[in-house]
This record gives structure tokens, C-alpha cells and sequence, in this order.
């Protein structure tokens, strides 16, 4: 399992392994035929070749394996029909063969093995009809979405008393939905949506709906996309507190929502977008108080957001756009401090954004576009430090757009558009550097189109036609590629007639006595203004060198500076309450800056030189790299006997606490959200910034967690800068045993390959709960050694126990977990040149997290 293996199965394999048991091949790479003579292996049991590239057809023969409890071919290139004599395995639990292209009808012989379990066919091409009989007592699980399977629901599937998830979505059954799935009773998930069903035709009740109520265990309930119609009955009341995804999108139900929705106390996710849904917003929604995401866009709702939907603490996504809701965006909106998406767009809104919203320093995505909120927008726009996009248009904002927008720098989409904002675009937006998209037409902007947003180099979409703009229109970056479009009436833009615009005039032009004194007097005057300068300049370091320094001249002039006196009474002066940890450079102390703000103060130990050091390495690294998983510098105090760095503090503490400490978990989503954040920063500092850096000191007690547990990396006083045609660097700085890179110990050499390998340590570390100096790791036996070992013996044997405490979704976590122990192995290779990149890692990182999110919703 899991080792890369590749070719063919020999046609002769059970010749030699007549007593075989189980067989499990998956997560490799092999291809070819499964040889018929798989059916000689009579004494096999669990048959597992799962996740590999096998074509052809299932072959007949496995119909002779009687003793078969587990068969799973899922996810290879199989085609053909399901053979009807694996309805002879009268002994088989587990019947996976899905993700697929097989086709065909589903033989009515599984359906009478009654020791099944689990069947899933799931995405495949099968059609025609479940099966009439069904015996399937002890079935639990049966997934039949995303194939081509036609007519009714059977009112028998009702027998299968045991069952806990039946997913029929994504087919093209027809008729009503069976009132006989309410005898169920372990049902958890029931997924019927992207059919054809309906309900009751003279009454369009939704009866169904009420024997589910007898489903004491049901958690996941859908319909979506379905011709039900009708109106939503009040007995959606009924159903079980254990209701935690209801989802009822594009069923064309009309009428009101009902006031008792307000009884489905635990419901996480409901949606009824997309119907014909009318009246008001019903003020029980605010008792949904665990509900994470709401959706009621796509209606005709009316009358104005009631104030009792900002009670729901727990909101990540409000989505209400699309209906005929007016009035005012309510203030207490800021109350959501867990908002991370807000879809408000295409009602009737009228009023101005209140100054609270701006509060909501963690929201991702607004959207108010096609209302007609009004006003101007405030400075504090820049609060929304990690907004990814923001949608204003159409509506009638004014007075100009405010520089600080600049200061979004994980923006990938800002629409303005059809507004009435004046004034010049902000030369600022030119920092934008994560945008793709933006929109600034049908305005009235005027001035230049500013030449800093050629260094936009993900923008792809650029519209700036209906406003009043003049001057060249820029041709560097992404500017190549923008058609007319873009450009259009802006009467007084110049450049390429490609564009559509006239050529900008020469500028040179005849020089009048007046027009010489006009450009050539301010030039003298500069000249005259730098002789002096500089002769003052030397004056003064001449008697600098007589005068006792009370002040370095590091390049700090872009952070705020912070007197000492300040971070005395910040800390309590240095008391040890406020220390957060030592090291051999200096110690961090907790303080509250006079503003209010919680810091985090490094102070560097002046009494060595690796201090000093470290204080000069720090500052000059930290004074060019800006990224949202990097710790962020707020402000230093620089003496000559006292040096500090300021940094915005990580309430949530570091990677290592969450590790290592009794009272802290984290599950394994987390932990892969947190490294793909510290492989984005390591991506940054290798490929984003002007002069690429290594850190040179990767380990968990650096990365820190802030209040919403989204990691950065700190502590870089021993990083390193490569210069344009360096690749490596030599130091006799040495790191962290356990997580320096080969090369690095042994000879101290440097690179961008060095952070490769300490990540694979981290990664390693992160997901075993072993540091890589346990004492285990004794002699020639280490870290990567240990996990090397278990991927291809048994892989659970390192991983964290308590990630895999719970049984659910055990085999879709043991999955994740092996791939990206597989990529942490490739991160550690001894050869540099054999690792992987930053880039790479990212990417692989976010499919594997991808998959295993697609694997849990499907389980």
C-alpha cells in the first residue's frame, strides 16, 4: 500500500500464493489487466487494489472467491459492466467500486447479499433501476451518486433497517420521495438532491419531510435541485436536533419560511436559496445559535434584515443576495466575528455602510453590488486586513476612493464600478500585489492611470472605460495583454492605437525664454539645495566622531519608532509574568503598547555579539518581506545598549504549545491548513521577494498561531539573503539539531533547499507528534528513517493516535496522512537537488487537502 509501485499483475500470481488472505495493493501505480486468475486465490478474504490505474473490465472469476469479506477496486480505469457473479460472494461485507466508468445495469444479485455492509457504486456511468427485491438487512451504507440510474425510489429500500447513509443524488430518479424512509431509524445522512422527484401532486405537501422525524440520528438531509415545489411545512420543526446540513436549494418551494425553523437548535449549514421563497426573514432565525452558514439568496424575501441574525456568533457565511430586502445594513453586523462571507447583493439596501463593518478584521469576501447603499468610504476600509474581495458596484457611493484600500494586500478582486466616485485612482493600488481583478468603470475618476500597477502581475482583468481619465495609459506587465475594452471613453487617454486612443504628443516642443525658466529653475534650485546638503551632511559626521552615539542610523525609518521608556511600562518592566520565552539571543516579553494593542517585544541580548548580530539580520530582513504568514513588525527601539523589535502578538501561541501541551489539539485539517501557511511563507520568501531569503531556522516554536489559527513564521535572526547570483551561502552560524539540512551541518552551506528539508521535518513532526530529537531516535535511526519505514509497513504505527481516536473517516485520514508523508519524504531526500520547491509543495499540499475534504463529504 502506498509505494509507488508500477507495471502488471502476472496473469500466474495465485499459482504461488494459493493460501493467500489479503491482498492489498492500493495507493500505487500499477496498470494493465486484473488477471482472471485472480479467482484461483480462493482463500482471499480482503482484495484491495484500490487508487491505481487497472483498465479493462472486472474480471468474472472473482465471483469464485467465496471467502471475500472486502473487495475495493475504486478509483482505476475500469470500464465495462459490474459482473453478476459477485453475486455469489455471500460472505462479502464491503463493496467498493466506485469512481469509475463502468456502466451497465447494477445486478440484482448484490442486493441479495445479505451480510453487506457497505455497498458504493458511486460516480460511475451505471443505469436502469435499483433492483425490485432487496434482503440487504445489514446494510449500512449505500451510495449510488453520481451515476445514470432512472425511476422510482422503491419503497422496500425501507427494509435495509440498519441503514445510515443512502446517497441516490446526482441521478435521474423519478416520482415521489417515499414516506417510508422515516422507518430508518439509525439513518445519519440521506442525500436525494439532482433528481427528478417530487412530492405530492394534488397538495405538494412534503410529507416525506414529517416521517423523517422519526430519524432520531439524522445529521445530513438534501434535496436540492429537485421539482418538488410546495411550501416549506411547519414540521420541519420535527425533525431531529441532531439535524446539523439541510440543504434545499433550487426545489421552486414559494410561500414564507416558517417562524419554527428556530427550533432546529443544532442546525450547522441551511440552505433554501434559489426558490420562490416571499414574506420577511423570520426573527427565530437568531436562535440557530450553532448555524455556520446561511443561505437565503435567490428569493423574493422582503422587508429589512431583522436585527436578531446578528445573534448567530457563529456565522461564517451570510448569503442574502438576490431578494427585495431594504432599508439598512445593520450596525450590529459587527458582532459577527466569525464572518467570513457576506453576499448582500442585488436587493433594495439604502443606507450607508455603518462605521462599524469595518470592525470585521477577518471577513474574506463582501459583496453589496446592485443596491443603493450610498455615502463615501472611510478610511477604515483597511481594517479588513485579510479581505480577499470586495464588490461594491452599482450602487451610489461618492468622493474618492481611499488610498488605504492599498493596504489590502491579500485583495485578488475589488469592483467599484457604476458608482460616483471622483477623483484620481490611488497610486498606492500599485501594492495590490495578490490582485487579479479590478474594476473602476462608470465613474467619474479623473488623472492619470498610475504607472505603479504595472507591478501587478496577477492582474488579468482591468476596466477603467467611463470616467474621465487622461495621460498615457501604461504598456509594462499586465498592461500588454488589456484590449480597448478596458479604455474606453476616456476622452483625453493617449498610447497605442491598438487601443483605440490617440498617440501621446511629443514631448518636445519649442523652448521659449519663459519655458526655459519654467523647467530650468527648479533644476538649479535642486542642485544648489544638494551641494548643500551634503555639505552639511559632512560637517555633521565630522562632529559625530567627537560626540558619544546616542542612536544607531539602521535603516529603520519604515517602522513606527517606540521609546524604551514605553516598552518599560508596556511590560511592567520586564517582569517575568510578561516572558514569553528566552533563547540565546534575547527573550520575548507579552506587553500592551499605550494605544491599547497587545504586542509581542523581542528584546536582543546585547551582551553578546551573536545580539547584535541577530538584531542587525532581523531588521534587515524584516524591513522587505510583507506577506499575511509571515509575523508582522510593528516597531522597534534601537539605543546602543538596548535593541527590540515589536511584533503583533499570536494570542493562539505557537505550533509547538498545540503539539506538545496537554490541554491543546489540533485535528488534521488544521494541521494541514497550518502548513500549507507556513509553505506559503516559505514559497514568498524564496520566489516573492526582491532578494530572495532563507530562513535557515524552520521549527514549530517559530511558527505562531493568531486568533484564527492562521500560522506565521517568525524569528529570522539568522535567516539569510542570497544575492542575485547566489544560490548558496556559507555560514558558521549553525540552527536547530534535528531540523538543519546535511549540507548544513556538515559544511555549513545554505540554501533555499535547506528550508525544503527543515519543512519536511516540521511536516514530519507536525502529523507523528515526534520531535525529531526523541530520544527513540537513537544510532543510525532518525526521524525520516522512522516514517520511510512505516509508509510502506504500516503507516498508522507513527501517526499521531490521537488524530485517528475517531473512527470516522479513518481510512480517508490514513490516506491524507500517507500522501503527505510521502511528500515529507521528498522534502527530506539528501540531495538538494532531488528535493522538492516551495512552489511544488504548495500546490500538492492544497490538492491533498482538497481530496481529503472530497473524501470526508463523500464517506
Amino acid at each position: 500500500m502506498g509505494n509507488s509501485l508500477s507495471g502488471g499483475l502476472p496473469d500466474d500470481m495465485c499459482n504461488h500464493l494459493s493460501k493467500l488472505e489479503v491482498l492489498h495493493l492500493s495507493l500505487n501505480d500499477f496498470t494493465g489487466h486484473i488477471p482472471s486468475s485472480i479467482g484461483e486465490c480462493s482463500n482471499l478474504q480482503n482484495l484491495s487494489l484500490s487508487v491505481n490505474r487497472f483498465n479493462g473490465t472486472i474480471p468474472r472469476s472473482i465471483g469464485n472467491l467465496t471467502s471475500l469479506k472486502r473487495l475495493s477496486l475504486r478509483e482505476n480505469d475500469l470500464t465495462g459492466e459490474i459482473p453478476w457473479e459477485i453475486g455469489n460472494l455471500y460472505s462479502l461485507e464491503i463493496l467498493a467500486v466506485q469512481h469509475m466508468r463502468l456502466t451497465g445495469p447494477i445486478p440484482p444479485s448484490i442486493f441479495n447479499i445479505s451480510s453487506l455492509v457497505e455497498i458504493s457504486l458511486n460516480n460511475n456511468s451505471l443505469s436502469g433501476e435499483i433492483p425490485s427485491t432487496i434482503s440487504i438487512t445489514n446494510l449500512e451504507v449505500l451510495r449510488l451518486w453520481g451515476n445514470h440510474l432512472s425511476g422510482n425510489i422503491p419503497n422496500f429500500i425501507s427494509n435495509a433497517s440498519k441503514l445510515k447513509a443512502l446517497l441516490l443524488d446526482k441521478n435521474s430518479f423519478s416520482g415521489l420521495i417515499p414516506n417510508t424512509l422515516g422507518n430508518l431509524r439509525f439513518l445519519e445522512r440521506l442525500d436525494l438532491a439532482s433528481n427528478n422527484l417530487i412530492t405530492e401532486t394534488s397538495t405538494h405537501e412534503w410529507s416525506f419531510l414529517s416521517s423523517l422525524a422519526n430519524c432520531r440520528n439524522l445529521r445530513y438531509l438534501a434535496v436540492s435541485f429537485n421539482p418538488l415545489k410546495g411550501i416549506l411545512p411547519t414540521s420541519i420543526s420535527n425533525l431531529s436536533t441532531s439535524l446539523q446540513y439541510f440543504f434545499a436549494s433550487g426545489v421552486n418551494i414559494s410561500g414564507s419560511i416558517p417562524r419554527e425553523i428556530g427550533n432546529l437548535s443544532n442546525i450547522t449549514i441551511f440552505d433554501l436559496s434559489y426558490n420562490e421563497l416571499s414574506g420577511s426573514i423570520p426573527a427565530t432565525i437568531g436562535r440557530l445559535q450553532n448555524i455556520q452558514g446561511l443561505y437565503l439568496d435567490g428569493n423574493h424575501l422582503q422587508g429589512s434584515i431583522p436585527p436578531s441574525i446578528c445573534d448567530l456568533e457563529r456565522l461564517d457565511t451570510l448569503s442574502l443576495g438576490g431578494n427585495l430586502l431594504h432599508g439598512p445594513i445593520p450596525t450590529c453586523l459587527a458582532n459577527l466575528t466569525s464572518l467570513r462571507y457576506l453576499y448582500l447583493d442585488s436587493n433594495k439596501l439604502n443606507s450607508i455602510i455603518p462605521l462599524t463593518f469595518w470592525s470585521l478584521n477577518n471577513i474574506l469576501a463582501v459583496d453589496l453590488s446592485s443596491n443603493f447603499v450610498n455615502g463615501s468610504l472611510p478610511l477604515g476600509i483597511e481594517n479588513l486586513k485579510v479581505l480577499t474581495r470586495l464588490n461594491l458596484s452599482r450602487n451610489v457611493f461618492s468622493g474618492s476612493i481611499p488610498i488605504s484600500i492599498g493596504k489590502l494586500q491579500d485583495l485578488l478582486s475589488l469592483d467599484l464600478s457604476n458608482n460616483r466616485f471622483d477623483g484620481h485612482i490611488p497610486e498606492l493600488f500599485g501594492d495590490l500585489i495578490s490582485l487579479e481583478s479590478l474594476d473602476l468603470s462608470n465613474n467619474n475618476l479623473s488623472g492619470v492611470i498610475p504607472k505603479s500597477l504595472e507591478g501587478l502581475s496577477f492582474l488579468n482583468h482591468f476596466n477603467v472605460s467611463f470616467n474621465r481619465l487622461e495621460g498615457e495609459i501604461p504598456t509594462g506587465g499586465p498592461f500588454r495583454n488589456f484590449s480597448a475594452k478596458s479604455f474606453m471613453e476616456n476622452y483625453g487617454l493617449c498610447g497605442s492605437p491598438a487601443l483605440q486612443v490617440p498617440p501621446c504628443k511629443s514631448r518636445q516642443s519649442k523652448m521659449t525664454p519663459l519655458n526655459v525658466l519654467k523647467y530650468a529653475l527648479p533644476v538649479v534650485t535642486s542642485i544648489i539645495l544638494i551641494a548643500a546638503f551634503i555639505i552639511v551632511l559632512k560637517r555633521c559626521r565630522k562632529r559625530r566622531r567627537n560626540l558619544p552615539v546616542e542612536e544607531d542610523l539602521l535603516p529603520l525609518a519604515i517602522w513606527r519608532r517606540t521609546s524604551y521608556n514605553e516598552l518599560l511600562q508596556a511590560t511592567n518592566r520586564f517582569d517575568e509574568c510578561n516572558l514569553l520565552g528566552s533563547g540565546s539571543f534575547g527573550s520575548v516579553y507579552v506587553g500592551t503598547l499605550s494605544d491599547g494593542m497587545n504586542v509581542a517585544i523581542k528584546v536582543f541580548n546585547m551582551q553578546s555579539e551573536g545580539g547584535f548580530k541577530s538584531f542587525d539580520v532581523e531588521c534587515e530582513v524584516m524591513r522587505n518581506i510583507f506577506h499575511r504568514n509571515l509575523v508582522k513588525v510593528i516597531s522597534c527601539c534601537s539605543n546602543v545598549d538596548f535593541k527590540a523589535l515589536v511584533f503583533e502578538f499570536m494570542p493562539n501561541g505557537s505550533l509547538e504549545k498545540w503539539l506538545y501541551s496537554y490541554n491543546y489539539f489540533l485535528n488534521i485539517l488544521q494541521r494541514i491548513d497550518v502548513m500549507i501557511d507556513v509553505a506559503s511563507a516559505l514559497e514568498y520568501l524564496h520566489f516573492g521577494c526582491s532578494v530572495p531569503v532563507i530562513h535557515c531556522d524552520l521549527k514549530p516554536s517559530n511558527i505562531l498561531l493568531d486568533r484564527d489559527m492562521v500560522a506565521h513564521v517568525g524569528d529570522f535572526g539568522i535567516a539569510k539573503l542570497l544575492e542575485e547570483e547566489d544560490s548558496t551561502k556559507q555560514t558558521m552560524t549553525l540552527a536547530t539539531f534535528g531540523y538543519m539540512a546535511p549540507e548544513y551541518g556538515s559544511r555549513g552551506i545554505v540554501s533555499h533547499k535547506g528550508d525544503v528539508y527543515s519543512y519536511g521535518i516540521l511536516l514530519m513532526e507536525t502529523f507523528t507528534r515526534r520531535k525529531p530529537t526523541d530520544e527513540i531516535f537513537s544510532g543510525e535511526m532518525s526521524l525520516v528513517d522512522w516514517v520511510k519505514k512505516s509508509l510502506s509497513d504500516a503507516i498508522t504505527d507513527v501517526l499521531d493516535a490521537n488524530l485517528l481516536r475517531e473512527e470516522e473517516h479513518f481510512i480517508g485520514k490514513v490516506d491524507c496522512i500517507s500522501s503527505i508523508m510521502k511528500l515529507a519524504l521528498e522534502c527530506t531526500e539528501k540531495s538538494p537537488e532531488e528535493r522538492k520547491n516551495m512552489k511544488d509543495v504548495v500546490a500538492i499540499l492544497k490538492k491533498i487537502k482538497i481530496k481529503f475534504l472530497k473524501d470526508v463529504e463523500q464517506a
